[in-house]
């Protein structure tokens, strides 16, 4: 069955914004060669795209032959803007861009466990408004934001989880009742995913499994370029996968005898002092995750005196990772998050090597290249992809 023209048009125009938005301007033969159109159809796409304000002239391609044919055509930056926030258990992290990614404001805010509900979301909605600002008078059209728990794959809102901050679930109500803006939010893991898939160690492997590696534990499915989120959103809660050698099980409302008991920040900071690598009375509540990246980084800078540790961590990711790939055969494992990021390429070759003697499936693992920005970077995509299903879906 053919496609009205209508709808041909549409394809066509949205082929060619994709090809603006991944490339930068383009002139009307490049753009005729990359999308295979006929020179008149992309003329009258490429006038079609600019009456409606989502293209316009940049610039000219350095041709020595001047006129219509070496104009540039790019994208309307300025058309909207973007945000994206992280939002962790105590703090909150907010960029504003324009429709291409460029950075217009960015500030960040810690929120201590002893501020309350109402207070706490004020002040992370307070901060956004005020990077909105900074970042000029254009509208902001779509809002990205991550945060820890699960996200409920019917509504899409964020549910109740034991042990996180209640300003989380507030947070998001207050920006969508506040904000004439599309307000979107997804695990910070699976925005992790997306950015190594989009931006980072990810790119060209659409099928991975991404480990997160911090405070907590968490992992994010990739297959075929799509995020599974599972029935009730909690694919990838590998915190609570059971593992041996960790004195017990886990429980509905609590990890500990799970993955995340052995290779959580705590866990990693225990192994570290049964090491001589680490005084635990020096770590302070919540501190955890900063000094388990600290060490893995001495560990690594250490050399011989640093690899029974490293060795450890190693055989313990290895076998949170053998579980994933028995169940999915990914063919690969990201490494990412605070710890991840810090063990860096060393560490995933050691994880590599521990896995192959454990699993005959052939599992690739890597180490993430985007570190504790993931998740800004996957809160910006996806505020990104929503305007631009919006903004540039050209009228019938």
């Amino acid at each position: 069955m053919r496609a009205s023209p209508s709808t041909a048009r549409a394809i066509n125009d949205r082929l060619a914004l994709g090809l603006l938005q991944q490339h930068g301007p383009l002139t009307a033969a490049q753009l005729k060669t990359e999308t295979g159109l006929s020179r008149p159809t992309v003329a009258d796409l490429v006038e079609r795209l600019g009456a409606a304000g989502l293209i316009e002239v940049v610039g000219e391609s350095g041709a020595v032959r001047r006129g219509p044919n070496a104009k540039l055509y790019g994208i309307v930056a300025g058309r909207a803007h973007l945000a994206a926030l992280d939002v962790r258990l105590g703090s909150v992290s907010v960029v504003v861009t324009d429709l291409l990614g460029a950075t217009l404001a960015e500030d960040a805010l810690p929120i201590g466990g002893d501020t309350g509900t109402g207070p706490a979301v004020e002040r992370a909605a307070a901060l956004l408004e005020s990077a909105a600002r900074a970042a000029g008078p254009v509208p902001l059209h779509s809002v990205g934001i991550g945060a820890p728990g699960l996200i409920d794959p019917a509504t899409g809102e964020l549910r109740d989880s034991t042990g996180l901050p209640a300003w989380h679930r507030g947070l998001v109500r207050e920006l969508q009742r506040r904000l004439p803006a599309t307000v979107l939010v997804e695990n910070e893991t699976n925005l992790a995913a997306v950015a190594e898939l989009r931006e980072g160690a990810a790119k060209g492997r659409d099928t991975f499994v991404l480990l997160w590696l911090g405070q907590g534990i968490g992992a994010a499915v990739m297959l075929d370029g799509k995020l599974r989120q599972g029935a009730s959103g909690g694919a990838g809660e590998i915190g609570f996968l059971p593992v041996p050698g960790v004195g017990g099980l886990p429980s509905a409302v609590d990890c500990a005898g799970g993955f995340h008991s052995l290779a959580g920040s705590a866990a990693l900071c225990e192994l570290a002092s049964t090491h001589g690598l680490l005084d635990l009375a020096t770590v302070s509540e919540g501190g955890e995750e900063a000094a388990a990246v600290a060490t893995v980084r001495a560990a690594l800078e250490a050399g011989e005196p640093g690899e029974p540790f490293l060795k450890e961590v190693a055989d313990r990711l290895a076998l949170g990772s053998a579980a994933v790939a028995s169940v999915l055969d990914p063919g690969c494992v990201l490494l990412a998050g605070a710890v991840g990021h810090a063990g860096g390429p060393a560490l995933a070759a050691r994880v590599e090597e521990r896995l192959a003697a454990m699993s005959p499936l052939r599992t690739e693992v890597r180490a993430g290249s985007l570190g504790d920005g993931a998740v800004l970077r996957g809160a910006l995509i996806t505020a990104r992809d929503a305007a631009q299903d919006a903004l540039f879906a050209p009228e019938d």
